[in-house]
């Protein structure tokens, strides 16, 4: 092949200036070639671990990065903390498959202002430029930063949803409850109203005495073939969903600056763009290994998961985005599987790759906190400091 040649590595300065010269444009067109065929694979492909009726189960959610703090950077994309941050941020929202993690859409933007009303923005651009992405067969989750009655409508008239409300939104209860305990309401906001069915259910959380209210609104009005305890339980895959998935992304973007959290490494805007998609486009093309490794693995013979079809988000995402890097540095192009039957390089990384795996399902529980990789934990003043002389043993070499 043309491209196995040998090469050097461009030293920084010269890989800086490709960069400059290509742009943000190429990237853009690369995520979105990526994003487009995750659609289509999860379009072939039936990775639901619950059903929600017919409909798939979606997630959407927001998040922003930090980057280098200069003039440009600041002047265009400011901080969620307003003028006082320390540094600029970029804003993502994210479309999801709630059960694969995989990414269906991503639209970015400024992270100054209110963060509700900066996500909401972000949202309306998302209606517009992937349209294709909002379906009558799936149903979106979304939290509190999202509702508003004219969003709702343009959401409602293409797709599902089911969003949490605030407590300061106005509803007008419609009738008597329903068999399930749910109820019609007006759902009220800026001179508007839209017509939802309302689920109220409380979540009992460990160190509080009062138990958590939530309030969810959905425009399935049918009780019977979407019940509300079907619907509250699909609304806690929010978390894996979204928090999870951009967790996993940002453990991929780390070490690049003073601080050890996921920060972009570039100084202008149009280079923060193009990282941004870059990125992205990786996060995901790890995501379509790991359910390449996934169709690929053979069930587990023992434990609670015994026989049952490896589920993708059971594939390790580090292990998996470790693979990508191997096989990238080994000179391996691809690492598809065409052919059950295939014994070379390619399909043996990824039936490794199907072995590693990590407990699913076990309703864990954190804190909420912002979506990024754990922070190291400094050393308490309590650790001591021992010193002993080092031991030192050869081995003999084995006798002739």
């Amino acid at each position: 092949m043309p491209w196995h040649q040998p090469f050097a590595v461009p030293t920084g300065p010269v890989f800086g200036t490709w960069r400059e010269a290509a742009g943000p444009q190429p990237l853009l067109r690369l995520q979105e070639a990526v994003l487009a065929g995750t659609a289509r694979e999860h379009r072939e492909h039936d990775y639901r671990t619950v059903r929600i009726g017919d409909l798939y189960l979606r997630s959407l959610d927001g998040t922003v990065t930090r980057m280098p703090d200069t003039k440009a950077t600041r002047a265009v994309f400011g901080t969620a903390a307003g003028d006082d941050g320390p540094y600029p941020q970029i804003r993502g929202l994210l479309a999801s498959d709630a059960f694969t993690r995989g990414t269906l859409a991503v639209a970015s933007g400024p992270s100054g202002g209110d963060k509700a009303a900066a996500e909401q923005a972000l949202l309306d651009r998302m209606l517009t430029e992937h349209a294709p992405v909002f379906t009558k067969d799936a149903l979106w989750v979304m939290d509190r930063n999202f509702p508003g009655v004219e969003r709702l409508k343009r959401l409602t008239a293409v797709t599902h949803v089911l969003v949490r409300l605030k407590s300061d939104i106005t509803i007008c209860k419609i009738g008597d409850f329903l068999p399930d305990g749910s109820y019609l309401a007006d759902v009220c906001g800026g001179g508007q109203s839209i017509r939802m069915r309302i689920i109220e259910y409380h979540v009992d959380v460990a160190g509080q005495d009062v138990p958590e209210m939530f309030c969810l609104a959905t425009d399935l009005d049918d009780h019977q073939a979407y019940p509300a305890g079907m619907l509250a339980a699909a609304y806690k895959w929010r978390w894996d969903g979204s928090e999870t998935a951009l967790r996993e992304d940002k453990s991929a973007i780390h070490g690049a600056g003073p601080s050890a959290g996921p920060i972009f490494r570039s100084g202008s805007p149009d280079l923060i763009r193009q990282e941004h998609a870059a990125w992205i486009s990786a996060c995901e093309l790890v995501r379509s290994l790991a359910r390449a490794a996934a169709r690929a693995a053979v069930p587990a013979r023992k434990g609670r998961r015994s026989g049952q079809q490896v589920h993708p988000r059971e594939i390790s995402f580090t292990a998996a985005r470790r693979a990508a890097i191997t096989a990238v540095r080994a000179g391996t192009a691809t690492a598809s599987l065409p052919a059950p039957v295939r014994s070379d390089g390619r399909a043996q990384a990824i039936t490794k790759l199907g072995k590693r795996r990590v407990t699913i399902d076990r309703d864990r529980h954190r804190e909420h906190k912002a979506k990024t990789r754990q922070a190291f934990p400094a050393a308490g003043r309590t650790i001591t400091t021992r010193t002993a002389p080092a031991v030192i043993t050869v081995c003999r070499p084995l006798a002739a």
